[in-house]
């Protein structure tokens, strides 16, 4: 039976009713066509493709097209779960009404249930006027990787008091602003149940600690397919790179030992002019 399809709606009344949920990401048709298999109701289409599927260094580089081309695939892979696609950056910092224009673009050509940009308080007129218009904007604060640069790389944020209350202050002003729910990434986990007490949208935490109300992944990560590099808040709950270089090493084994193909995986008669 397929599990049931979330809403907008139903953030809020998952936060309200105290039920946890579970949120990775997909950037193409088959992991997403799996992650619609598995429990986990919500997928990111996130511009962390950039490094993920482009192998760049950050996701800077990543553009409108990109991203499009990207969740297009992962909308018909997984019909079943919500989906988010990502705000690159360059999309939506320069005025409201390109904002309006990217984000109409993203949900028009894939049917993707939401958008998510990143920014607190500088971009809650923005937001305002997006959810004005009927766009549903996810938000993204705390570290958040358009703008690493500016914090001196990926590090963890809202670590003194000032940060703390400046994060909770963009909380408020997304929860204003018509936010349904915010992404909340590498904070203290104390920083981050202080998030949530202060706004009733849902807080979707990645490194954010235990007591948030959505923990979020890269698939990539979770599942140890992206090599050595591995955040102090990934966890690997299955180490399917491992399982593939296993895979493949058997397969060109076979290959040169000439034991792959056997019959069994072989055409050996015609039968009306088709070999079977």
């Amino acid at each position: 039976m397929a599990k049931k399809k979330m809403t907008v709606l139903d953030f809020k009344k998952f936060k309200e009713e105290g039920r946890k949920f579970a949120y990775c990401t997909a950037y193409d048709y088959t992991t997403a066509s799996i992650v619609d298999e598995s429990e986990v109701e919500v997928i990111l289409v996130g511009d962390s493709l950039g490094m993920i599927m482009l192998g760049y260094d950050t996701t800077v580089g990543v553009t409108l097209d990109d991203m499009i081309h990207h969740i297009r695939p992962v909308v018909k892979g997984a019909p079943n779960t919500f989906i988010a696609g990502d705000m690159p950056f360059g999309s939506y910092q320069e005025s409201p009404e390109q904002a309006i224009r990217s984000a109409c673009r993203i949900l028009m050509e894939t049917n993707c249930d939401c958008v998510k940009l990143e920014g607190g308080s500088n971009m809650a007129p923005t937001i305002k006027r997006m959810t004005d218009v009927g766009i549903p904007v996810m938000g993204h604060i705390g570290m958040t990787p358009q703008s690493a640069t500016n914090f001196g790389g990926f590090k963890v944020q809202g670590g003194t008091p000032e940060g703390a209350a400046k994060l909770i202050e963009d909380a408020r002003a997304l929860e204003a602003a018509g936010v349904f729910s915010i992404v909340v990434e590498c904070v203290p986990s104390g920083v981050a149940k202080a998030i949530s007490q202060a706004v009733s949208v849902p807080i979707l935490g990645i490194g954010a600690g235990p007591y948030v109300d959505c923990q979020v992944l890269v698939t990539q990560d979770l599942l140890d397919m992206y090599g050595d590099f591995k955040p102090k808040f990934v966890k690997h709950f299955a180490h399917v790179r491992k399982a593939m270089v296993e895979g493949l090493n058997a397969f060109h084994q076979e290959t040169v030992d000439g034991t792959f193909p056997t019959p069994e995986f072989s055409f050996n008669k015609v039968v009306e002019g088709y070999e079977v």
